[in-house]
């Protein structure tokens, strides 16, 4: 899975890296080191005008059926295996997909068995690029008594590439940049053809940061200083 992820700017980059056009208020675009699920994301879309533009999205997908918007905390991750069939994402899998930038995320080791040890964080960035282009479905929810439009998305997890098998059991599946056109048209809707896109990426590198990251709630600490190295 994917719980916490880092996005740094400025836009500008951002914009001429994914070639789209940044349609929110640049003046709140910010570097975050640990974004939690439930919170405000930048998503790269397809709008009606066929136009390649980066909204905000909510991070945890609320399915447009569902009475409740909470459950957007349990969404964040959509597993590529299931992601097609699953009443949650398959719609978003077949009509509405996105990529969400990030410039890395965080992954956590689990102790060997029977150690008291915690869990160690590794930080995981791209090895040739400036950013990932994870690979997310998004839906619309609207609230009947408030009229209130929410836009979400959640991130298509897979199986680890070899590398980081030793960190965690999953990972973001990214879309290489040669691949962005077909993944992001709305028009294909080949579900047997998308899923060839669920796949593993051997293009990361990872090294162990310390414990900061892990707090959540008002213990959330957002500082540069989660993604520098450390010893295990």
């Amino acid at each position: 899975m994917c719980g916490r992820y880092v996005l740094e700017g400025p836009v500008s980059r951002l914009t001429e890296y994914f070639n789209a056009r940044y349609t929110a208020d640049e003046s709140i675009f910010q570097n975050s080191y640990n974004i939690p699920p439930t919170t405000q994301v930048p998503v790269v879309r397809i709008n009606r005008e066929g136009e390649r533009v980066i909204l905000l999205h909510t991070w945890g997908l609320i399915p447009h059926w569902t009475a409740d918007k909470t459950i957007s905390a349990k969404l964040n991750n959509a597993r590529g295996e299931t992601v097609h069939e699953k009443p949650s994402f398959r719609t978003g899998f077949k009509k509405y997909r996105c990529l969400i930038p990030s410039t890395g995320y965080y992954e956590w080791q689990a102790a060997e068995e029977g150690s008291q040890a915690r869990k160690q964080p590794y930080y995981i960035y791209p090895s040739d690029s400036s950013y990932f282009a994870m690979a997310g479905v998004c839906d619309h929810w609207v609230d009947k008594s408030t009229g209130e439009l929410v836009m979400s998305t959640a991130i298509i997890t897979t199986e680890p590439c070899q590398a980081l098998k030793e960190v965690h059991d999953r990972m973001p599946v990214m879309i290489p940049k040669e691949e962005w056109v077909n993944w992001l048209d709305p028009k294909n809707q080949d579900v047997d053809a998308l899923r060839n896109y669920i796949r593993s990426s051997e293009e990361v590198k990872f090294y162990p940061v310390g414990y900061g990251v892990s707090g959540i709630g008002k213990n959330r600490v957002d500082s540069e200083d989660l993604i520098k190295t450390i010893k295990p």
